[in-house]
């Protein structure tokens, strides 16, 4: 255990310098509107840094669950798979919301302290700069101020999730930035932005860590302690009961004041939010309906995802 905190703990302090490599392009065909099904929402638990594709076994539940659970509920390999989807990363924090439009992306390689294998790991799924477009007009149109970049790679929040989720690549991927501000009805907004590209077979999928993302207390074995796990435990019935609201509006209204829920400090501190602002965008892009959702074990706490179908 004390080799993989310190290692996951390497893994996740901020790199000097990203090592980037090219990916090929290709564009899967184009339904017509009509046609398409409405594409789910799902905010995944990603785990840290490249571990949950190298067989950690701490990371053996998330793992599993992105093998498994994920794909079902994205519809992938049926007739309804997504023509495309956005991805909300927690480790791209930027002014304005920021996408990704290029027609490919290299990979951002934002872990240090790994194997050289890490730094060679390839995702080819495509960008999508046409759908990247519709993000920005969606955006647009809810009063926010979106910013393109088709240079920035994808961060390991989007390719590690990715590559247990989808390995045939073979789904073009918008990459999504949170906000700098932490701000919840910003936040909201963003979702509630990104929801109208879902009745076009455009799939919304966020990647955090909104059960815990609290470095300290993983590392320094305090989230192992029977206090820290009933604080815990008290933060996540707060966070499943604002998520599992079925209005949207009332969902709104609570995930609005989650600072205030118990132990929010404690899970994501103070100018740290960024692994729980995806799940706020994905609650917003959930729209009215009942959410559900699933958890798997990390280092002794439960790593709630949440999605709506």
């Amino acid at each position: 255990m004390a080799t993989l905190l310190a290692t996951l703990k390497r893994a996740l302090l901020p790199a000097a310098a990203a090592t980037e490599i090219q990916q090929p392009f290709h564009f899967a065909a184009n339904q017509t509107s009509a046609q398409m099904p409405r594409a789910p929402v799902v905010c995944v638990s990603h785990g840290g840094g490249p571990l949950p594709v190298l067989g950690d076994p701490e990371h053996e539940q998330l793992a599993s669950s992105m093998r498994e659970r994920v794909p079902a509920i994205l519809n992938l390999g049926t007739p309804d798979q997504p023509r495309a989807i956005v991805l909300v990363t927690a480790h791209w924090s930027e002014r304005n919301p920021t996408i990704s439009n290029g027609r490919k992306h290299s990979l951002l390689y934002d872990y240090v302290g790994f194997s050289p294998e890490c730094y060679q790991l390839k995702y080819d799924a495509p960008g999508a700069p046409d759908v990247a477009n519709e993000v920005a007009e969606a955006l647009r149109a809810e009063g926010l101020k979106p910013e393109f970049d088709e240079d920035r790679g994808w961060d390991h929040g989007v390719f590690v999730p990715m590559l247990l989720i989808n390995p045939k690549a073979d789904v073009p991927i918008v990459q999504m930035s949170v906000l700098t501000s932490e701000d919840p009805a910003d936040h909201f907004r963003m979702g509630q932005a990104l929801s109208k590209l879902r009745d076009s077979n455009v799939a919304i999928v966020g990647s955090g860590f909104p059960s815990l993302h609290n470095l300290r207390a993983l590392f320094g074995g305090i989230a192992q302690q029977p206090s820290f796990k009933s604080r815990n435990d008290a933060w996540s019935r707060a966070v499943n009961d604002a998520v599992g609201e079925e209005k949207s509006e009332e969902r709104r209204e609570k995930l609005e004041k989650w600072r205030k829920f118990p132990g929010s400090y404690d899970m994501h501190p103070r100018g740290g939010a960024d692994h729980f602002l995806p799940l706020i965008v994905c609650a917003g892009a959930a729209g009215d309906g009942k959410g559900k959702k699933y958890s798997d074990k990390y280092m002794g706490i439960d790593m709630f995802s949440y999605y709506w179908k």
